[in-house]
């Protein structure tokens, strides 16, 4: 009798630990549900200025903010929430029609995944015909393009192609929504040769990601958004992708050194391998977004990183006022072949680089 109980509870043991895992990054306590925080920062978008690239259009942290707050309303059903960020995109074809973005750079190409996802939401015909011109001039070559962009073209990349970290998040989420909304595979196969090839020129032995070639630093938002842009990838690349592969071996490479690196108290480095350096939110937002949404897809050894995600959403709660705005967020960093430049760059509350990666990291706790 006691060896056929103690083969019961062998056998049980592995369920319960399934089941412990998943509470992990389900159960938490007051102020830190995902419920609770994201309401505060989605709504705090409502009403908040505009951040306008070069003065002039909506910017990749404001679209970016839009997107998780519209997603936020979807996953919890918010019907007042979804209606309040429609009506504000409403302005945008009538008073507020000249802060749509040009369509002559990666940084604002981006923004036709606002409309994309608006389409998908609802069906409006006017957002399809307003955000796929964004997706398809990615690839359409001005007559002034310079003659390296020309030459990315012939190769089959996007003229836009800079090898930035960045892109890889910028590029990726209008083509993977344009995939989303038409089904048409060449969407889904450019975001997907586009990555492999940014992962072929910039990922280092160590899985993370210099800057740029020329800038030889782990900058944490640089590598948060190719985190955040492959996991984004894989969520929506076919199984049978012929990149697959390739694209997953390389993200769990990063993950496995992020997880190196993560400090004790669940957060990364402004410089994600300077021990000294200050911990930064939205770098540390994006990566606790891949964990999560690793662990939940099944990418991710569930053992290894659910405590990780949750140390690290966790540690992240805390820097969330009773506004909803986000502490210690690095301000928009160029490049810069200068260590200490990474050190001084000026810390924001309520900046959108960060406010937009803590509701990726909610919407991830939130899907089932």
């Amino acid at each position: 009798m006691m060896r056929s109980n103690l083969l019961i509870l062998l056998l049980l043991l592995p369920l319960h630990f399934l089941f412990a895992q998943k509470n992990a990054l389900e159960d938490f306590p007051d102020g830190y549900s995902p419920e609770e925080v994201g309401k505060l920062i989605a709504y705090r978008f409502v009403y908040a200025n505009h951040a306008l690239h070069a003065g002039k259009w909506i910017g990749y942290p404001e679209t970016f903010y839009w997107n998780g707050a519209l997603n936020f309303a979807e996953l919890t059903a918010d019907e007042m929430l979804a209606r309040f960020l429609q009506n504000r995109f409403e302005l945008l074809f009538s008073t507020e029609k000249e802060l749509l973005p040009i369509k002559n750079h990666v940084d604002l190409n981006m923004f036709g995944s606002l409309p994309l996802r608006l389409y998908r939401m609802t069906g409006d015909q006017r957002y399809l015909q307003l955000g796929l011109p964004y997706a398809d001039t990615q690839w359409q070559v001005p007559a002034d393009a310079k003659p390296e962009e020309k030459a990315w073209a012939d190769k089959g990349y996007s003229w836009q192609t800079r090898l930035w970290i960045d892109d890889m998040y910028m590029i990726t989420i209008v083509q993977t929504q344009a995939y989303n909304v038409t089904g048409d595979c060449k969407y889904i196969d450019r975001a997907a040769k586009e990555m492999v090839l940014y992962l072929e020129e910039l990922q280092r032995p160590n899985g993370l990601f210099y800057h740029a070639p020329d800038v030889p630093f782990y900058w944490g938002r640089g590598n948060g958004w190719m985190a955040a842009g492959v996991t984004e990838l894989l969520r929506h690349l076919p199984a049978d992708h012929q990149d697959r592969p390739r694209i997953l071996r390389g993200y769990q490479k990063m993950m496995e050194s992020l997880k190196s690196f993560q400090r004790p108290n669940g957060m990364w480095n402004q410089l994600i391998d300077e021990p000294d350096c200050w911990a930064e939110t939205s770098g540390s937002a994006m990566f606790a977004y891949a964990f999560i949404t690793g662990v939940k897809q099944g990418w991710l050894n569930a053992d290894e990183y659910t405590p990780a995600a949750r140390k690290a959403w966790m540690a992240l709660v805390d820097y969330v006022d009773e506004r909803g705005s986000v502490a210690e967020v690095c301000v928009g960093t160029n490049k810069k072949n200068d260590k200490q430049y990474y050190y001084d760059r000026p810390r924001n509350a309520g900046d959108f680089h960060g406010q937009a990666p803590y509701l990726w990291c909610v919407n991830a706790l939130l899907e089932k």
